[in-house]
């Protein structure tokens, strides 16, 4: 989201120069291109990419989360590890109905984080973690 507002905020402002400064118009076809290009990228081409490389899982075992674009990172906390859980919403979120989950280890790697699931399948989650984590035998530290 935060591209598509970059490079849709771009094209708003070339929008502008290309209205209010006549003499810039050649100037801005090339940016008004790359701006383009790069919003369609944004829109249609990003999303399914994330979908196809961004997975996660919560087992009563440990939370298992795979993400990144070109450097495949796995990150898996055990149950026992967790410290603690949260459903985390920002302004953006809460506009369009997501939520970012995001579990806390000790570890040094620090917490892993589901962002753009749904707000209710991220509470559920979340509750469903919390819960599991309560039964499993364990330190936490």
């Amino acid at each position: 989201m935060r591209g598509f507002l970059g490079w849709g905020i771009g094209l708003v402002v070339l929008g502008v120069v290309w209205g209010v400064w006549e003499a810039a118009r050649p100037w801005v076809v090339g940016p008004g291109v790359v701006l383009g290009v790069g919003l369609v990228v944004s829109v249609v081409v990003q999303p399914l990419w994330r979908y196809r490389v961004h997975r996660w899982e919560i087992t009563e075992q440990a939370t298992y989360a795979v993400t990144g674009w070109v450097v495949r990172e796995w990150r898996v906390a055990p149950t026992s590890r967790v410290q603690t859980v949260d459903a985390v919403r920002g302004p953006l979120e809460q506009l369009l109905g997501l939520a970012t989950l995001r579990v806390t280890t000790a570890s040094s790697a620090g917490a892993i984080s589901i962002s753009g699931l749904d707000k209710d399948v991220a509470q559920e989650a979340a509750a469903r973690l919390a819960a599991v984590a309560e039964i499993t035998p364990g330190d936490a530290t």
